[in-house]
C-alpha cells in the first residue's frame, strides 16, 4: 500500500491544483495524528482501540470530535484502519498492510543515517508521462518522494542510494513502459545531483525541530500531556528522514545537525513512553469499562530493531 500519511504535509508544493500553507502553519492533520497515535501504542500488537477512545485522545491534541470521527472514517476508507463492532461499541486497528508499512518506515525514521559507505554513484529515475495523465504522474512522484528521491529536473529524479528490486518493481507498476532506472557517477561541471535538495532549508528544519523540543519537560503535568507531546514530536520528526534521506555525510557541512536532532527526538519520545502508555490504556479502559490489553509504547530502540520480539 502507499503511505498512511500524506506526502503533501511534508512537501506542500506538490499539492495538485491548490496553493497550501507550509505544514507548520497548517498544524498536524487529524488523519496524520490518528495514524501516529495508533502506531505509537498498537503497532507491534495491532491491538484494537475503541473509537470513542481514539476520539477522546485526539481531542486532547486539539482535534474536535467531529474532526476525529471524520479522520477515522477516511482512514478506514483508505485501507489504513479496519473496524469491528461489539454490541454498541465500535473499535479500530491498523490494517496488516498499514502496520507493515509503518514498521518498515519507523525503522528508517529512527536508524542512524549517513553512516553507510557511499560509492559516489547516484541512482537516477527518468520518466516521461503526458501532462494530461495527472493521476499517474502524481502517484509516481509521491512514491519517489517516499523512497527518498528528489527532482533534479522535472522528469529526472535522483537518490544516492541503490534501488532494490521490489522498489523498482513498484515504480514500474506505477508507470509501465514510461521510466528507466540507472546508476552512475556525476561527471562534468553541470548541475550536481545534490542540488536536487535544498541543503540549507533542510538544516533549517533540523534547527526548528531542536528549537521547538529542546525544553520539553521531563515530567509532564498529566498523562494526557505526555501523549500529546509524544504524538506531536513523532509527527514532527517523521518528516526529517524524507526531507533528508540519508544524504552522504561527505557531501554535507561538517556540523550537519541530523544526529543532534535524532538524539533529542529519542530522549523526548522514550522519556514519555511509560506515562503516555498508561494514559492511553486508562482512556481505553474507561471507555470500554473493562481491562484493555495490547497497548504498548515502543521505544526508539525497538523501532530500530523492526519491533521484533
Amino acid at each position: 500500500m502507499t503511505s498512511p500519511y500524506d506526502i503533501e504535509e511534508i512537501f506542500p508544493e506538490d499539492a495538485a491544483g491548490a496553493v497550501r500553507l507550509p505544514r507548520r502553519q497548517n498544524g498536524n492533520s487529524p488523519q496524520g495524528l490518528a495514524v501516529t497515535l495508533l502506531a505509537d501504542y498498537t503497532l507491534r500488537t495491532r491491538a484494537w482501540l475503541p473509537s470513542a477512545a481514539v476520539v477522546a485522545l485526539l481531542g486532547e491534541a486539539g482535534v474536535s470530535p467531529a474532526g476525529a470521527r471524520t479522520a477515522i472514517s477516511r482512514l478506514a476508507r483508505r485501507g489504513v484502519l479496519e473496524g469491528a463492532r461489539r454490541g454498541r461499541q465500535s473499535s479500530y486497528r491498523l490494517t496488516a498492510a498499514a502496520a507493515a508499512f509503518l514498521t518498515v518506515g519507523g525503522r528508517a525514521i529512527v536508524s542512524p543515517a549517513g553512516v553507510e559507505p557511499w560509492d559516489e554513484h547516484w541512482t537516477l529515475v527518468a520518466f516521461s508521462l503526458p501532462q494530461a495523465e495527472t493521476t499517474r504522474r502524481r502517484g509516481l512522484r509521491t512514491q519517489l518522494r517516499w523512497m527518498g528521491y528528489a527532482p533534479l529536473y522535472d522528469g529526472l529524479w535522483v537518490s544516492p542510494r541503490a534501488l532494490d528490486a521490489p522498489a523498482q518493481a513498484e515504480l514500474e507498476r506505477l508507470a509501465p513502459g514510461a521510466l528507466t532506472v540507472f546508476r552512475a557517477r556525476h561527471a562534468g561541471d553541470g548541475r550536481a545531483p545534490l542540488e536536487a535538495w535544498d541543503v540549507a532549508a533542510i538544516a533549517g528544519e533540523y534547527a526548528a525541530f531542536v528549537a521547538r523540543w529542546h525544553a520539553t519537560p521531563a515530567r509532564p503535568a498529566s498523562g494526557a500531556e505526555a501523549v500529546r507531546i509524544r504524538t506531536e514530536v513523532m509527527d514532527d520528526y517523521r518528516r526529517m528522514p524524507v526531507l533528508d534521506p540519508a544524504l552522504p555525510a561527505r557531501l554535507l557541512p561538517a556540523d550537519w545537525p541530523r544526529e543532534p536532532a535524532r538524539e533529542l527526538f529519542a530522549a523526548v519520545y522514550d522519556g514519555l513512553a511509560h506515562t503516555a502508555e498508561r494514559h492511553v490504556r486508562d482512556v481505553a479502559e474507561r471507555v470500554a469499562g473493562a481491562p484493555w490489553p495490547g497497548i504498548h509504547a515502543h521505544t526508539v530502540a525497538e523501532m530500530a530493531a523492526g519491533l521484533t520480539g
